[in-house]
C-alpha cells in the first residue's frame, strides 16, 4: 500500500548502524532529513536509531540484508509505508576479505561472499528502490567504492595500496563499472548516480587502522546526496575531486 508521501526529505543508508555508514547518516540527519538506518542486525541498528534520535536526527530502523531478495524487499516495503517515496539512497554496506589477499591463494567461497554483498548488494537495493526513487523531485544514488578500486591508480608507477588485494579492491572495480552502466540508463530521469572514495577510514574492515575518522569518510558521500539537480553523474569522487576509473 502506498504511504503518505512525506513532506521531508527521506533517506536510507544501508550498513549504517556504525562506522562510516552511521556517521552518513548522522549527518544527513542533521539536514533535517528522515533517514533509515539499514542494519543486517535489527537490535543493533535500533541502538544506532536511538543514538540519532538522542542528538535529534529524524532516524528510523530499516531491517536490511543486502544479500538476501527478501529481507531488500521487506526494506522497499518499509520506506514505501513511511515516506511514500525515496529521495537518497546511499549503498554503504560492504564488508571484505583478507588483506593482503592474493589470487594465487583466494579461497572462491570467501570472494563469492565478498562479491555478493559489495557488488550485487548493491544492484539488488538499488533495483528494489528504483521505484520509490522514480517518485523523489531529487533522486540521488551514492554507492560506496574505493581508491582501491580504480585501474589508473592501481597500476600507476609505484602505487601503494598495502599489498594485493584479489578479493575485495575488485569488487569495488565492478562497483565503479556497474555505477557508470547505471547512469547511462537512467540519464534524462534525474536520478544521479555516483561512487565516493571515502579514504583510508579507521572502521572494523581495515581492523580500525585507517588514518582519518568515520565522520571524515562520511564527508564524501553527504556531499553526493545533496548534489543539486545539474551536478553529475555517473562519476568517481573523493573528497578532492574526480578520481580516475
Amino acid at each position: 500500500m502506498l504511504g503518505v508521501m512525506s513532506e521531508k526529505t527521506t533517506a536510507l543508508v544501508t550498513g549504517a548502524n556504525k562506522g562510516i555508514g552511521y556517521e552518513i547518516a548522522a549527518a544527513l540527519g542533521t539536514l533535517g532529513w528522515s533517514v533509515g538506518v539499514g542494519a543486517r542486525d535489527e537490535r543493533r541498528g535500533a541502538d544506532a536509531v536511538a543514538k540519532l534520535r538522542a542528538a535529534g536526527a529524524d532516524a528510523f530502523v530499516v531491517p536490511l540484508d543486502v544479500t538476501d531478495d527478501g529481507s531488500v524487499a521487506d526494506a522497499a516495503r518499509l520506506v514505501e509505508e513511511r515516506a511514500g517515496r525515496l529521495d537518497v539512497l546511499v549503498n554503504n554496506a560492504g564488508t571484505a576479505a583478507g588483506w593482503p589477499d592474493a589470487p594465487t591463494s583466494m579461497d572462491l567461497d570467501t570472494v563469492r561472499r565478498v562479491v555478493e554483498t559489495n557488488v550485487f548488494g548493491a544492484i539488488r537495493v538499488t533495483n528494489a528502490m528504483l521505484p520509490l526513487l522514480r517518485r523523489s523531485a531529487h533522486p540521488r544514488v551514492v554507492n560506496q567504492s574505493s581508491h582501491v578500486g580504480s585501474l589508473t591508480l592501481q597500476t600507476a608507477p609505484g602505487a601503494d595500496f598495502g599489498g594485493i588485494s584479489g578479493g575485495y579492491a575488485p569488487t569495488k572495480t565492478y562497483l565503479n563499472a556497474v555505477t557508470v552502466q547505471y547512469a547511462k540508463e537512467l540519464a534524462g530521469t534525474g536520478i544521479l548516480v555516483n561512487n565516493a572514495c571515502p579514504g583510508y577510514v579507521a572502521t572494523d574492515l581495515n581492523g580500525f587502522s585507517g588514518t582519518s575518522t568515520p565522520a571524515q569518510g562520511a564527508a564524501i558521500a553527504v556531499r553526493l546526496a545533496t548534489l543539486p539537480d545539474d551536478g553529475p553523474t555517473g562519476g568517481l569522487f573523493d573528497d578532492e575531486g574526480v578520481v580516475p576509473w
